[in-house]
Parts: C-alpha cells; sequence; structure tokens
C-alpha cells in the first residue's frame, strides 16, 4: 500500500525536478521518492548517531577504546 506524502519544495527545486522530469520522461514524484529511498538510511543513521553522541557526552552511554574492545573479545596480539 502507498500513501500520500506532500512536502514544500522552493523554486529552484522544483525547477530542477521539472527540467529533469521532462528530459527523461519520468515524473517529479518518481525522482523525489527515489531520492529518499537512496538517503533515508543516512538519514537514519546520521540521528541515531546523533542520539547516542547526546547520551556518551551526558554520561549515559560508555565508550571502549578499539583496543579494548579487540582485548575483551581476545582479538589482541
Amino acid at each position: 500500500m502507498t500513501r500520500m506524502i506532500n512536502f514544500r519544495a522552493d523554486e529552484a527545486l522544483d525547477e530542477r525536478l521539472s527540467r529533469l522530469a521532462e528530459l527523461t520522461g519520468r515524473t517529479k514524484t518518481f525522482y523525489v521518492r527515489e531520492a529518499v529511498e537512496r538517503h533515508i538510511e543516512d538519514l537514519e543513521d546520521a540521528y541515531l548517531a546523533d542520539r547516542v553522541m547526546a547520551r556518551v557526552e551526558r554520561g549515559e552511554e560508555g565508550v571502549k577504546s578499539l583496543e579494548a574492545l579487540e582485548r575483551e573479545l581476545g582479538l589482541a596480539d
């Protein structure tokens, strides 16, 4: 099932999407969906990483060096 999502684009972005759609015979919606699908995972990772870093900075989340983690897992030389 698909759902409609509305968003506002400034004039420059709309012009770029319109030109691309015209040149390729695709719709602007196709390219917006393509962009979201290609980049949503990166955005999720970035925002989740920000939340983890905030917890680290507040002292609520621990960190370990790579060397300490390798020793703990028995991977150190």
